[in-house]
């Protein structure tokens, strides 16, 4: 909207002016930044046990003083000269706090003095004070909207996906050949979360090892012994076939290592769709999580495969929470042309989702990245569609441009990643060394989700079934 400050010669004792903020986790994150004090008591807590009070810092409140006094009351010219401060009390996260400005008093010199209120919930007072500003002298109009956008690289989603599967019973992993500390020590901290119930399958010896490098204490840790990673792929496969385990995860070991066991005709764990693995992201500008396939299996798939791997991301956008998830087919360009291959397997997986061949979820294709997220972009192409500028899930046409595209939005656009493979009678979660700790908790937490829809489908199924 658009302000327009108040010179000296038009201010009255008297004026008054307010607004209203409502504290956000985020703020917390950027005034630590901006000012530096980085005291845990005003962030919030990375991980559940160490939970607390968030407080704000008082001078965070303090500022919002000058948000009133720059934006409305004097406005747009205004320059400090003083300000003191009694607080009162606190503010938390999600307090709609109330901001005061009143003129006390004019003095020569362009100087004005305004009494300072904070109030938050119920009215309580959290600071007061006065302030001494330098009125403007001359009258500026401005729009307020003009402030840049900032970014601040937050992972709410994963955060939110992590406490749902901790609601779960925990996942019973297999893990394949955990021998190193990384292979070890991301499965150690998903089940210290509650998140994965581990068994440890490979060679005891170097798994030992690699739990004392990294400091895991295993004792208690269910170990299945196997001399080789061949022999570690098969075993695992063998316990989730017995119902031992419900998920599998990879180790120190190649994927190609653990899938072949995985895929195997007899006693792996083929099921009637293609293999898929979905990256699930948590781009910190976007209200909803991104689901990226295929970037790490399929490396040049068939339109009948593209079929899949559609169909597999959406059922693990379902899985996450999404109620008909919307889906961009991507290429170079939004337009149907024969001599881009890409964009012919789009429009017919388009036309296949609209005929129930693809179920569950919205999709359209061919769309560029650009109008693929981007609703502004997807307007000026003249692009018409549910799916245009809204994409939750994006099909790449390889496997180059998805992984690609998944690791851009990683390391330039700050996002976290996590990621299972999907398809196959149990998923498969795959980390690397490169991943953080909360990629690899979320990794975990989308596996157990994942398994725990899976199954309450299948209960589903057996129970029409029974009544038919």
């Amino acid at each position: 909207m658009m302000r327009e400050n108040k010179t000296y010669d038009e201010i009255k004792v008297g004026d008054e002016a307010r607004l209203k903020r409502v504290l956000t986790a985020e703020d917390l994150y950027v005034f630590a930044h901006a000012s530096g004090n980085i005291n845990p008591m005003h962030l919030p807590a990375e991980k559940a046990e160490e939970a607390h009070e968030v407080v704000a810092p008082s001078m965070w409140v303090g500022a919002l003083i000058s948000s009133v006094l720059g934006n409305i009351l004097p406005g747009a010219g205004t320059l400090y000269k003083s300000q003191n401060f009694h607080f009162s009390d606190r503010a938390h996260i999600g307090d709609e706090l109330t901001i005061h400005v009143r003129v006390t008093e004019k003095r020569p010199d362009n100087l004005v003095v305004l009494a300072t209120r904070v109030t938050g919930r119920g009215g309580d007072l959290i600071a007061d004070g006065l302030a001494e500003v330098l009125a403007p002298i001359r009258k500026v109009r401005f729009d307020d909207a003009r402030k840049p956008t900032l970014l601040v690289g937050s992972h709410r989603h994963f955060n939110a996906l992590v406490d749902r599967a901790r609601g779960l019973n925990a996942l019973r992993v297999a893990v394949v050949a955990p021998e190193a500390e990384h292979a070890l020590a991301g499965a150690m901290l998903a089940a210290r979360e509650k998140l994965i119930t581990p068994i440890l399958v490979g060679n005891t010896n170097r798994i030992r090892k690699a739990a004392k490098a990294a400091h895991c204490d295993i004792e208690g840790i269910e170990i299945v012994d196997a001399a080789t990673v061949d022999a570690a792929a098969s075993e695992a496969v063998r316990l989730v076939n017995a119902g031992a385990a419900n998920a599998l995860m990879k180790g120190q070991l190649h994927t190609d290592e653990l899938l072949h066991a995985v895929v195997r005709k007899d006693g792996g764990l083929r099921s009637l769709r293609r293999l898929s693995h979905v990256f699930v992201m948590d781009v910190p500008s976007l209200d909803h999580l991104l689901f990226i396939s295929d970037a790490a299996i399929n490396i040049a798939p068939t339109l009948e495969e593209k079929v899949d791997i559609t169909q597999n991301a959406i059922d693990l956008a379902l899985a996450l929470g999404m109620k008909q998830p919307r889906v961009g087919v991507l290429s170079a360009v939004e337009t149907v042309t024969p001599k881009i291959p890409s964009t012919l397997d789009a429009a017919i997986l388009a036309k296949m989702a609209e005929r129930g061949q693809i179920r569950g979820g919205l999709v359209d294709g061919p769309l560029a990245m650009d109008n693929a997220v981007d609703v502004e972009a997807a307007r000026t192409k003249g692009i018409r569609s549910l799916v245009a500028g809204r994409a939750e899930i994006l099909i790449a046409p390889n496997l180059e441009a998805g992984n690609i595209l998944a690791k851009e939005l990683t390391y330039i656009a700050h996002a976290e990643s996590a990621g299972i493979v999907v398809g196959a009678q149990a998923p498969i979660i795959l980390t690397s060394r490169a991943d953080g700790e909360k990629s690899r908790l979320a990794s975990c937490a989308v596996a157990a989700l994942y398994q725990s829809w899976r199954t309450a489908g299948d209960a589903d199924d057996r129970r029409r079934e029974a009544a038919e």
